[in-house]
């Protein structure tokens, strides 16, 4: 189930509309339609404008009218009614974002019985972040309709049972109990589908675009991002200059290859972003560019599978500095195709993916200094210990495919049923049982 991205589909505005499934395929998807308003309120204002950047812990900016929480509050009603409609016994519900945060809860009361999960895919800020937006309680209460709640890392597990604490629940270990049933919080980090990435760095056309690459000599540094202000592009070309100035030598023998996927561009933090970005690309390369050598090529388009796995198989550097991701599958993606076993992985410590990743030379993006450094000790690090790193990394990877990580959450929720009601007859253990204060 899922909002079929236009305004008003062919299902209505509010209607849904069912695809048959392909021969052999065996999935059937509806498609959730919203209107105008509804497109505006919910997904721009409530979710792309209130709810993305607190999750990642910025200050929410215009903030969503109480009519647009009105149709953050319908949309997820519709969504309740269509589920409802479509299920059958011994089906389990997954619940995927923020943008769904009141699903849980909402299909409970439809449907008691069913098992039902619910993944963020984002951070979960602190509760003093999350509690800024208004209706944060009944966020958290429409959370806590899931059997289980899923996040990337302990950090964020951590910050979600303050969270509900606050707001008076009683928690123990991961568990939450709710009324006279227990939810529970899993931190299992989202893999990739790693043999599928293997596969296609060994390409021949994939190879072909190597080649290419390599062939035009020096030292290549990558960054492959949407273009949001999580993602601290600015952060890296900043220190991209810093390397420049401070080692002359560098100077048309390392390039860097930056693709930012332009998203969300009708709002202005997003256009003052790409702004800021132009500058600093023609600033650096007007500095330091000779007619042979470009330092900074920046392409603001989507590029092909193929483009992006030779772009990662070719890359001797690839640079993650997101300022806060739940994740980030890119640095997943990059270790991945390295069947070469070779390459650097540049990681933010403030991504989800760090938890995992070892291996990386985790950086502050914030310190630009600190990441010119990481650059210069990523291009001069001796093949031996690339090498060594790099197995760390494909190994972390391997480990939790993204196979693996839908099968361990699903695997919870058939057992949701013996965890759902506090055993009768006593009232709970509060010695056991964590009560948080109940915030004014």
């Amino acid at each position: 189930f899922g909002w079929d991205g236009l305004a008003g589909g062919e299902g209505g505005a509010g209607g849904e509309r069912a695809e048959p499934a392909p021969p052999g395929d065996g999935v059937e998807s509806v498609s959730i339609s919203l209107d105008e308003e509804e497109v505006e309120g919910f997904y721009r204002r409530c979710c792309n404008g209130v709810l993305w950047p607190v999750l990642h812990g910025w200050a929410a900016e215009p903030p969503a009218r109480p009519e647009d929480w009105r149709r953050y509050r319908a949309v997820n009603e519709r969504y309740a009614e269509a589920i409802s409609r479509h299920l059958r016994v011994g089906d389990r519900v997954w619940i995927h974002d923020y943008h769904l945060f009141l699903l849980p809860r909402l299909l409970r009361e439809r449907r008691p019985e069913v098992p039902i999960g619910f993944f963020l895919h984002t951070p979960f800020p602190a509760p003093e972040v999350f509690g800024a937006v208004p209706a944060s309680a009944e966020l958290l209460e429409g959370m806590l309709g899931a059997d289980v709640v899923g996040v990337h890392t302990s950090e964020y597990a951590g910050n979600f049972l303050r969270a509900v604490e606050r707001l008076g629940y009683a928690t123990r270990g991961a568990d939450v109990r709710v009324g006279r049933r227990r939810a529970c919080i899993r931190v299992q980090p989202m893999g990739i589908d790693v043999d599928s990435f293997t596969r296609l760095a060994a390409d021949p056309e994939v190879l072909a675009q190597v080649a290419e690459l390599r062939a035009r000599g020096g030292a290549l540094l990558v960054g492959v991002d949407r273009l949001d202000y999580t993602k601290g592009i600015p952060q890296r070309l900043l220190a991209f200059e810093r390397l420049l100035e401070e080692d002359a030598e560098r100077r048309g023998r390392a390039s860097f290859v930056q693709i930012a996927v332009p998203t969300g561009e009708e709002t202005g933090a997003y256009r003052d972003l790409r702004e800021v970005v132009d500058v600093l690309v023609r600033r650096i390369n007007a500095r330091f560019g000779r007619s042979d050598w470009k330092p900074i090529d920046c392409l603001y388009d989507r590029v092909d599978l193929t483009t992006l796995a030779a772009l990662y198989r070719a890359a001797d550097v690839m640079v993650v500095t997101a300022l806060r991701d739940g994740l980030n599958l890119v640095a997943k993606e990059f270790v991945a195709t390295r069947a070469d076993g070779d390459g650097v992985l540049i990681l933010s410590e403030f991504a989800g993916a760090a938890e995992e990743l070892g291996a990386a030379l985790r950086v502050n993006p914030n310190r630009i200094a600190e990441l010119a450094g990481a650059y210069r000790a990523a291009l001069d690090m001796p093949e031996a210990e690339r090498r060594r790193r790099m197995s760390e990394l494909r190994r972390a990877v391997a480990a939790n495919n993204v196979f693996h990580w839908a099968a361990a959450f699903l695997d919870d929720l058939p057992a949701a049923d013996a965890r759902r009601a506090v055993p009768a007859g006593r009232a709970p253990d509060r010695r056991s049982w964590r009560r948080g204060v109940v915030a004014p």
